[in-house]
């Protein structure tokens, strides 16, 4: 079954439809590629999908063992290369609103790096995460 649907609607913009809840996202070319700058753009997606992903197994990490994550911010900075134009670093730094012990840290940070995303990204791109409680 598809995730998707995708339509380009011109000017270097496309709308993106989620199919099962019907969620719309428009990204945009990047103001230093010739676009806009006027939504995410898809290597914006890229570096933001790691840090969503990273907080959700947080959260399912921290749901099981009753830890209270809520309000966890992550601010996220992508690094472009060129030739090829590609994301060469992804930082993200977690900012966590509590105090944790030694245990629940590690528990919490195990489980955002083993995340799906990050573990589908190429080991050529820099993954670098703070996590700062």
């Amino acid at each position: 079954m598809a995730t998707s649907i995708i339509y380009y609607s011109g000017e270097l913009r496309t709308e993106s439809t989620h199919i099962q809840s019907g969620q719309k996202l428009t990204t945009d070319a990047p103001t230093d590629n010739e676009g806009k700058g006027e939504a995410f753009s898809p290597t914006d997606l890229l570096a933001t999908s790691l840090a969503n992903c990273m907080l959700t197994i947080m959260g399912i990490a921290a749901q099981r063992k009753n830890i209270d994550i809520d309000s966890t911010r992550a601010t996220v900075e992508k690094i472009m290369g060129q030739d090829p134009r590609r994301v060469m670093e992804i930082k993200i730094d977690f900012q966590f609103p509590g105090n944790y012990s030694d245990k629940e840290k590690k528990l919490l940070e195990h489980a955002a790096l083993n995340c799906p995303v990050a573990n589908s990204l190429s080991k050529d791109l820099l993954q670098t995460i703070k996590f700062s409680y």
